[in-house]
């Protein structure tokens, strides 16, 4: 019964950000069927999580900032979809608890930056995604957005009609095991590139 809750608001959402932002989803099957899988993602609007939500075939979890958890009604809808994170220094539970997501075979969605700028330049990554990954050895899609942040940008309370689209790379397979920070970091930053390919590539298809 919750799939099937999840499926039709998924369809709904689709088919609203179709109507009213032309959203076009590109390579969605490149996100593997079955199994713990992690969606790393560029972070240009609060739009971005509804939105991959409509993009993705299966269910997602989203990291989301942990101040969010207080609010009294988008609280408790957050609970049901999102992990909480605190900026800066995330808690060991955090860890635990994606890595839980991931071992039950969940899809989990990360935006690496960890935020979001009133320009939408890019923000340097946090290197939680590549811990994650090679904590436990799982597959990591890189997914691109864009025209979100034309669509709501930061600070703006209204949706506006402009076109967006998300676009899935190639799964990226990391090795399992507890390399050091300085690899983790580095992992994070390739898999920053391959988001930032897909952008090149989305350009040159236009």
């Amino acid at each position: 019964m919750r799939n099937l809750s999840y499926s039709i608001l998924r369809l709904i959402s689709l088919a609203f950000f179709k109507a009213i932002n032309r959203l076009e989803v590109l390579n969605a099957d490149r996100v593997p069927d079955t199994g713990g899988v992690i969606v790393a993602s560029n972070h240009l609007s609060y739009l971005d999580p509804p939105v991959m939500g409509a993009a993705l075939k299966r269910r997602p979890v989203f990291m989301a900032k942990e101040s969010l958890f207080s609010m009294p009604v988008t609280g408790r809808i957050l609970r049901t979809f999102c992990v909480p994170v605190r900026r800066g220094c995330p808690r060991p539970s955090t860890i635990k608890e994606t890595a839980r997501r991931l071992r039950r075979g969940e899809v989990v969605v990360i935006f690496p930056e960890g935020g979001l700028t009133e320009d939408g330049s890019r923000l340097d990554p946090r290197r939680g995604v590549g811990m994650i990954a090679a904590m436990l050895g799982c597959c990591v899609v890189p997914a691109r957005i864009d025209g979100t942040e034309r669509a709501l940008p930061v600070g703006s309370l209204f949706l506006k009609p402009s076109r967006i689209r998300v676009s899935f790379g190639e799964p990226i397979v990391v090795e399992r095991g507890n390399p050091g920070k300085d690899v983790h970091m580095q992992m994070t930053r390739e898999i920053m590139e391959a988001i930032e390919g897909l952008q090149c590539s989305m350009q040159r298809a236009k």
